[in-house]
């Protein structure tokens, strides 16, 4: 919707210049396309969406290969029940286990196993070449400097500080 000509009331929406709205639509189209092009490649490479592939590389980061449950979950931005079902496929696949934590009887760590650890060594290369070539390859050092610069600004506002946000590993 082009309302540029069109002023807003007072109480009204502040709506996207025309400037503006051609930035949004850019970065929604890039980044659905960007979403899309990783699913593909990992899903060709290792029958795995882009969101698990980001599970087993967290996991593999963290010491002993483990990470509670409800850290994952904030980790990755997704709702426990979301991370309780690709958690659960990752398992079915031999690539994560699960493990009761001995000092809260509700909580669990995922960890990821030998096998699973094997198919990253195996899968990152290809990803980081399908996000080499999607991205970085395509970007000055300069401009590469601004987006990320560009993203933390982003996420940093849409990080809620607040006790008792609406998040979706709270849900």
């Amino acid at each position: 919707m082009n309302t540029a000509s069109t002023p807003a009331p007072a109480d009204g929406p502040r709506w996207l210049s025309a400037d503006e709205q051609l930035v949004w639509r850019s970065y929604i189209e890039a980044a659905t396309l960007l979403e899309d092009h990783l699913d593909r490649q990992l899903q060709r490479d290792a029958g795995m969406p882009h969101v698990y592939y980001g599970l087993l590389v967290k996991l593999a980061e963290s010491p002993r290969r483990r990470m509670r449950m409800t850290e994952l979950a904030r980790y990755a931005k997704i709702t426990r029940s979301r991370l309780s079902h690709a958690v659960a496929r990752l398992e079915k696949n031999g690539w994560v286990r699960r493990e009761d934590c001995p000092s809260d009887k509700r909580g669990q760590f995922a960890i990821l196993t030998d096998e699973g650890y094997e198919v990253l060594r195996r899968t990152a290369p290809g990803h980081v070449n399908a996000v080499r070539q999607a991205v970085f390859d395509r970007l000055t050092p300069e401009q590469q400097k601004s987006l990320g610069e560009i993203m933390r600004i982003v996420a940093e506002g849409l990080q809620p500080s607040e006790a008792g946000a609406d998040l979706p590993w709270l849900r």
